[in-house]
């Protein structure tokens, strides 16, 4: 410091020097991360930190309903927006780029066939999806994963890949039978969803909750099934059941259960979204509801982002951030949201959920983590601890009580007769 400076800061003048140093200098704050343009840091970045886990996505129905489970000439990689026929769907919003930028880490493929094969071929029909799943995932092996369990999930990740899960929606694809549900999880299915939107002989769906019918909830060969889940490791999955099957599978359920595509009932009044108080139950329960994107069930057709964000808000309000995930139901329906309409969306609504001024208390970083993938994960690995607890016993060899079909439908002409008929001394052979 030169003579007159020095006079200059002693006799005063120092204050102008500090003045200019601040005008010049950024801002400093104490015990505040301050978010500047550059330091702000964006809720999609944990999506590099955990994976995205989706609970629903129903892209092997359309690869059922426009190729004919034909994959040959299916290019997963490339834009299907620009495809002439998969670009023109409404309900086509799955390829390999949209996954890829929206960080989709990991993916529950859903065998689904329609109500209309129940007590027909659903079995047939099943197995046909579980099989283009399979293939899917084998024919893109630089980018898809197949995974059973959370860990496997986890190593996916680690290595780059979207770890692929295969699901079965709707238990009319087990045809009323354990033996089938087991050969599904030996086949690698991991949760069954209960219903789809048809009864089951042993559970209501959840269009029965909008109508003044007798409700009969879950019959003694339903809570079979659910215990069966239990034993194998297979996740119950309650999406699509009415209120009176998921209060009751949530009473008996030996590991946490799933609602892998609902949302809240408290923000929109379907028949198809969680109460509160069925809310409370999953806590207690140690379970996970991922939150649907469907326009009709978030907010109708107008339903934007923020309807989605304002039924995840709500269910953390209700039972906590550890019990909330995410199931868009991508494929499966023909509207979603504004600002979420295909699966490249989500790290808009990462971003989104941990922004300020959006009249909710932004999310944690640890808080989206479990969002994206951690919660779904721990369930994962409660179901799979459930089932080592119990791989001592024997499995379930209860058969459906005829009169429980019958008085569901008497049309069973599909079926043979199941009744144990001994043979008699005279005909030895079969």
């Amino acid at each position: 410091m030169g003579p007159f400076l020095r006079k200059l800061f002693l006799f005063g003048g120092g204050a102008l020097i500090v003045a200019v140093v601040f005008a010049i200098a950024p801002p400093l704050t104490l015990g505040k991360t301050v978010n500047t343009a550059s330091q702000t840091i964006r809720g999609s970045s944990v999506l590099d930190e955990v994976p995205l886990i989706d609970g629903h996505n129903d892209l092997p129905h359309n690869l059922y309903s426009i190729e004919n489970n034909q994959l040959n000439n299916f290019n997963f990689d490339s834009d299907l927006t620009q495809h002439p026929v998969w670009g023109s769907r409404s309900s086509s919003h799955t390829d390999l780029p949209r996954l890829r930028q929206g960080k989709v880490g990991g993916q529950f493929w859903v065998a689904y066939v329609s109500c209309g094969t129940q007590h027909k071929d659903a079995v047939e029909r099943t197995m046909a999806q579980i099989d283009v799943i399979k293939r899917l995932i084998k024919k893109y092996p630089n980018d898809l994963q197949y995974a059973t369990t959370a860990d496997e999930i986890m190593t996916a990740f680690r290595a780059g890949k979207i770890a692929s899960m295969i699901v079965v929606e709707g238990g009319h694809s087990i045809d009323d039978r354990l033996s089938v549900l087991r050969l599904y999880y030996e086949l690698g299915v991991r949760y069954m969803t209960l219903t789809h939107s048809c009864d089951q002989p042993w559970a209501d769906a959840s269009p029965i909750d909008a109508t003044i019918f007798e409700k009969r909830n879950l019959s003694d060969f339903g809570a079979r099934v659910v215990w069966e889940m239990n034993r194998l490791g297979m996740m119950v999955d309650i999406s699509h059941v009415s209120a009176g099957v998921m209060h009751h599978v949530l009473d008996i359920s030996k590991a946490p259960v799933i609602f892998s595509h609902s949302s809240s009932y408290a923000m929109y009044a379907h028949h198809r979204n969680a109460k509160d108080d069925v809310l409370v139950k999953l806590k207690e329960n140690g379970g996970i509801i991922m939150v649907n994107f469907y326009s009709l069930y978030v907010g109708g057709n107008q339903a934007t982002i923020d309807d989605v964000i304002r039924h995840i808000n709500h269910i953390r309000d209700v039972i906590g951030v550890d019990y909330v995930g995410l199931g868009g139901d991508y494929d499966g329906v023909s509207r979603q949201p504004i600002g979420l309409e295909d699966v490249s969306k989500y790290p808009d609504l990462f971003d989104k959920l941990g922004q300020e001024g959006h009249g909710f208390e932004p999310w944690t970083p640890e808080e989206l983590q479990k969002l994206a993938g951690l919660n779904i994960l721990r369930v994962m690995r409660g179901v799979e601890q459930v089932a080592f607890d119990l791989a001592n016993e024997d499995p379930d060899e209860m058969i459906i009580p005829s009169e429980d079909l019958y008085h569901f439908n008497e049309d069973q002409s599909c079926k043979t007769d199941f009744s144990y008929t001994p043979l008699s001394s005279d005909d030895m052979e079969i």
